[in-house]
């Protein structure tokens, strides 16, 4: 596999690898246990030939990248890009020997990655917006409800404002439209205003301290098995790292970079993501949908991998025109 990394995302990751105490196992050196969700529909729906050129936009555990390769074979390429440096320095590791190159950066500025690795056009492209099981399983940066490490809730480290010091800077009103604008939390001024009186005492620093904070604010609905506590942490996630906002972009940035009959293939988990895609299949002139409504994952895998239950695929291609 040939590794490079653009002036996009210049990073060094060896440097976050020091930066741990001694003993410590970040994800990067570990397996990844992440499952990848509806692969076959995907493989089905992009329908690249060997030899083709494919993107994978999210990276992550690899999965999804793996079976692209293996579809375009040796004499195709599959450039994959993901935010998070781990993730980055795992695949150099687990997908050595197939005809992929990585890079760090964010999927709206596939562009310039492009660029810099000499390709046009491609025949797919692929993004997975789920959040990836070695991310929850990484007790180091507050993705896991239990953690007790800091509620940092990045992707990339090295980038943007950790989730802790919105909490401790942003007012009440601001944070209670954050979590009802990407959380879409009913109770929203309530946990906004818990937030706020806790921090006059003892600021909130862990994943572990907000969720059991949100829990007490939060009731709980009867036979809900989703944590209260999931919408606020979606919502902190999804501010600190820009989501909504880098796939509007991507979403408008994409289309040029795929060759006529090329697709694109979204994979999201929640309805803010799914309407963004939704319309702009629907609106934009440069694509046609393919997918009437969004192709849902069996029971089959669904009972294999529950964290598969809410991912939503649209497919939409290139047709001629602006």
């Amino acid at each position: 596999m040939s590794s490079w990394v653009p002036s996009v995302y210049d990073r060094v990751v060896s440097a976050e690898r020091s930066a741990l105490p001694p003993g410590t196992t970040n994800m990067a050196e570990r397996t990844s246990i992440h499952i990848p969700v509806l692969v076959s529909e995907v493989l089905g729906a992009l329908n690249i030939q060997p030899g083709g050129v494919v993107v994978d936009g999210t990276l992550g555990g690899g999965g999804h990248t793996r079976r692209l390769a293996e579809q375009v074979g040796p004499s195709g390429r599959v450039v994959a890009v993901d935010r998070d440096p781990q993730v980055i320095a795992r695949a150099e590791r687990e997908l050595a020997g197939l005809p992929i190159q990585v890079a760090q950066s964010d999927f709206c500025e596939l562009p310039e990655v492009l660029d810099a690795a000499g390709v046009e056009l491609v025949d797919g492209i692929l993004l997975d917006l789920g959040l990836s099981s070695d991310q929850l399983a990484d007790g180091d940066r507050g993705f896991s409800f239990e953690s007790d490490g800091a509620l940092d809730l990045r992707f990339d480290p090295e980038r943007g404002e950790p989730a802790w010091r919105l909490l401790a800077r942003l007012r009440a009103e601001t944070l209670a439209q954050i979590l009802y604008d990407y959380g879409e939390e009913r109770f929203s001024r309530r946990v906004a205003a818990a937030i706020v009186e806790r921090r006059r005492h003892d600021p909130i620093r862990t994943a572990r301290q907000l969720a059991q904070l949100v829990r007490s604010c939060v009731p709980v609905a009867k036979h809900h098995r989703i944590d209260p506590a999931t919408r606020t942490f979606q919502a902190l996630r999804i501010a600190v790292n820009q989501e909504l906002t880098s796939l509007e972009h991507a979403l408008r940035r994409l289309p040029e970079r795929l060759a006529v009959g090329g697709r694109l293939a979204i994979i999201s988990f929640h309805s803010l993501e799914d309407r963004r895609v939704k319309l702009a299949f629907r609106d934009d002139p440069r694509l046609r949908a393919l997918t009437r409504k969004p192709v849902r994952p069996t029971e089959v895998e669904v009972a294999r991998n529950p964290r598969a239950s809410s991912a939503r695929l649209r497919v939409a291609e290139r047709v001629q025109g602006d």
